[in-house]
């Protein structure tokens, strides 16, 4: 069965870190690229980050440049999303995802995997 997994969520105060994992089961990673969303209460769901498939390219919202960082190690068929300096307003269930795609660039467009989600809370 092929799935997406996320996992690294949790409480964390204001200015704090946390970095989520989103780890691919019964297929490789190595021809995905992988895009971070989030969906905050009320909110629609909005695109956080990607990578390529080759690592080569990454984009971020424009919200959390500077913060986060995406990173892949296909040994370990897994994406990372570094989140550092963490914000009230960063507060969401985050989303990993991927599509099948050999272009060098990624986009937040055409899923075709989804995981089923990990909170972030930031809050004093």
């Amino acid at each position: 069965q092929l799935q997406l997994v996320e996992s690294g969520g949790g409480l964390v105060q204001p200015g704090g870190s946390l970095r989520l994992s989103c780890a691919a089961s019964g297929f490789t990673l190595d021809y995905y690229a992988i895009g971070w969303f989030r969906q905050a209460p009320g909110k629609e769901r909005e695109g956080v980050s990607c990578i390529s498939s080759s690592g080569g390219s990454t984009k971020y919202v424009d919200s959390v440049k500077g913060r986060f960082t995406i990173s892949r190690d296909n040994a370990k068929n897994t994406v990372y999303l570094q989140m550092t300096s963490l914000k009230p307003e960063d507060t969401a269930v985050y989303y990993c995802a991927a599509l099948y795609s050999a272009s060098y660039y990624c986009w937040f467009d055409g899923m075709n995997y989804w995981g089923k989600g990990t909170l972030v809370t930031v809050s004093s």
